[in-house]
């Protein structure tokens, strides 16, 4: 009895001591943060471009720096944070992995994604497929891989080249192809096309236009007064700068401003003081005429242009500005377009943004009191408008933009990746301020030189 009560002390021993080895080890294994060697062998169906995709959280132009065509590759400070912006049409779970590196073995990162978070300890130094996790969609629309370091073991941190996804919520998934991916990192350039009435003969287009408190983002143009043949606004150009920008187009076709003939260049008839006046070119070519001016935000500025036929298959453009501080009409230039009769066609305006650096900032745009200046010397009320955007909208490489009317304004807004996009070719008509301008025409001629 003896020896068979020690051996059964000593099997409950053994028992009791292999079941606290198992708890405790599993216990130690679940409070250990991943490294890329776990894997849960989770479905990819996505690849997206990180260069493409990708910013640094409050980076303006350091994003440059980081961030290329081939993704994040030069990530040095610990503090950065990068978000991958995507869009869902599903809810469910979401698989998420990254093609990546490490620079120092035993880095770890911090993955949120709707305030779920998870970390992973990378300890690969050639590029590798791993897998952060799983995580759950609740709502379909614009979401953000957000990317930090927790750890860093070495001088640069990691090398981040492919978003992977997979999953329910993966089914159906917009974002910004690799092919496009400058003009997709400027985000998508929305308009406002004016009706006028009855096809009348215009000569002079009047508007105004305020861009409300923190949305006149580095980058941004909003442009007032445009034609079928060119443009006229105010842009942000740098943290310092600002400017007026007028210009037209030449009527032959090409990007580069050197091969347009001498019968097609577009001349200088004169411009306004501190006005400059050049040659440009890379989206199509002409002569632009631009003003240093700090405008302000939530303050209204108005634009008149003038469009007329002149002598020998030509036609001249002049542009003015009313400066609320002078409060007077100031001119900044005029311009003559060969090769082209007309008096003004396809009244618009656009918001663009020309930085792919700040394309995950929103802008906005108010425009309000169009009016037409008729060959029969009236003026015309311009309240009805169509909305488009351009190809980044329609081939929804970016669905961020937005326009309509709030009360007598119209409003134009994209970038920055918020949801509900207004369907191109949507009709708008906004509500009638019936304040036509009180503008003396002979004293804006005695401006021009």
């Amino acid at each position: 009895m003896v020896t068979i009560n020690k051996i059964k002390i000593s099997r409950s021993l053994f028992v009791g001591i292999l079941f606290s080895y198992i708890f405790f080890s599993c216990s130690e294994e679940e409070g250990k943060t991943p490294t890329n060697e776990t894997s849960n062998l989770l479905e990819f169906s996505e690849t997206l471009s990180v260069g493409a995709n990708a910013w640094l959280v409050n980076g303006d132009m350091r994003n440059r720096e980081i961030i290329n065509e081939l993704g994040i590759s030069n990530w040095t400070k610990a503090s950065d944070k990068f978000r991958i912006y995507f869009k869902t049409a599903h809810s469910g779970d979401l698989n998420v992995g990254l093609r990546l590196k490490t620079r120092a073995k035993g880095t770890k990162l911090k993955f949120s994604l709707d305030n779920q978070v998870k970390e992973i300890i990378v300890n690969n130094t050639s590029i590798e497929d791993i897998e952060i996790g799983k995580f759950s969609i609740a709502e379909p629309g614009y979401k953000y891989i957000e990317i930090s370091c927790v750890e860093n073991k070495g001088t640069k941190i990691a090398d981040i080249s492919n978003l992977l996804l997979g999953g329910d919520a993966a089914k159906e998934i917009d974002f910004i192809p690799s092919k496009s991916i400058y003009f997709g990192r400027r985000g998508p350039s929305v308009h406002m096309s004016y009706e006028i009435p009855n096809n009348k003969q215009v000569t002079w287009f009047y508007n105004e236009l305020k861009v409300p408190n923190n949305q006149d983002k580095l980058g941004s143009f909003f442009m007032a007064n445009g034609c079928s043949e060119g443009y006229f606004g105010i842009q942000v150009n740098s943290k310092t700068e600002r400017r007026i920008l007028f210009s037209i187009w030449s009527a032959y076709s090409t990007d580069n401003p050197n091969e347009v003939p001498e019968d097609f260049k577009v001349t200088n008839l004169g411009n306004g003081d501190d006005v400059t006046v050049q040659d440009f070119g890379n989206e199509g070519s002409g002569k632009q005429c631009f003003k240093r001016y700090f405008w302000k935000s939530n303050t209204t500025y108005k634009f008149l242009l003038k469009v007329t036929p002149s002598k020998n298959n030509a036609t001249i453009y002049t542009a003015f500005f009313f400066s609320p501080e002078k409060k007077k009409w100031e001119f900044i230039a005029s311009l003559r377009r060969p090769k082209t009769n007309t008096y003004l066609k396809n009244p618009h305006s656009f918001l663009e943004n020309f930085y792919t650096s700040t394309g995950d900032q929103t802008r906005k745009v108010f425009l309000s009191n169009q009016w037409a200046y008729t060959t029969s010397n009236q003026w015309i009320e311009l309240k009805n408008g169509k909305f488009t955007v351009d190809a980044t909208g329609t081939n929804r490489d970016r669905l961020d933009f937005q326009g309509g009317t709030e009360g007598s304004m119209f409003f134009l807004k994209n970038c920055g990746f918020f949801n509900l996009p207004t369907s191109p070719y949507t009709n708008f008509s906004r509500e009638p301020t019936n304040k036509k301008p009180n503008i003396n025409f002979d004293n804006l001629a005695k401006l021009i030189p």
